[in-house]
């Protein structure tokens, strides 16, 4: 069976290969800090894999926007900040150092808007992170009008938040759209109508796993 190695983003090829480029300088110092360089530049690499991923045929449903895991369902008032009336159906998914990075939409339409927040380093597993720590949201509406927003949070290590898409582009489902380095957490905020699909707790795959089902009609 062949083994397909997994596509390494842009940005992890920039931070391996200047890590090595260091090593190979240290190595004139010490062959053990050239293989520690090495190593650590392997590791760097390893955090920016980007797999392709199959979004699921059915339609009506929405997908996860990241790996992870499930941290919360809730139906909240989303922040004043996203100008979004009445209540949504909120699901939080946590992203360990561990996880792949790379985002993807969980719905196809256009996007609308994308609104970025400068902020601190909270912890992305404390329900503040939500308010005070940096993040951007995605607005994309779907063909039949109606809108879904998902939020990029970046975590308590570092706090850069990539994105690859602009305001007018239209998506598939599943599509990429940028990625968060280290920890991090994205929140998706669904109509409250949709029938959930997944549980807290739950491990979620980027663009495959289904996290809530549209009623008929709604996508």
């Amino acid at each position: 069976m062949t083994v397909k190695l997994p596509y390494f983003d842009k940005d992890g090829w920039t931070v391996a290969l200047v890590i090595w480029a260091a090593s190979y300088f240290l190595g004139f110092v010490s062959e053990c800090l050239f293989w520690i360089g090495f190593a650590f530049g392997f590791a760097c690499l390893l955090f920016f894999r980007d797999p392709e991923r199959i979004p699921p045929k059915k339609k009506g449903v929405a997908v996860s926007p990241a790996d992870g895991i499930i941290l919360k369902i809730s139906e909240v008032d989303p922040p004043a900040e996203l100008g979004l009336e009445g209540k949504r159906t909120k699901i939080s998914i946590f992203m360990s150092v561990l996880n792949v990075h790379v985002n993807r939409t969980p719905v196809a339409g256009v996007v609308e808007k994308l609104l970025y927040v400068e902020g601190k380093r909270f912890n992305v597993t404390l329900d503040k992170a939500n308010e005070y720590n940096e993040r951007l949201a995605t607005y994309v509406t779907m063909e039949n009008g109606q809108q879904i927003v998902f939020v990029q949070i970046a975590g308590l290590i570092a706090r850069r938040i990539r994105c690859d898409i602009r305001e007018g582009d239209i998506l598939e489902r599943g599509q990429r759209v940028g990625i968060i380095r280290f920890g991090s957490r994205v929140d998706i905020y669904l109509p409250t109508n949709v029938a959930v699909s997944v549980e807290e707790g739950q491990i979620t795959v980027a663009g495959e796993t289904i996290l809530a089902n549209f009623k008929e009609g709604d996508e």
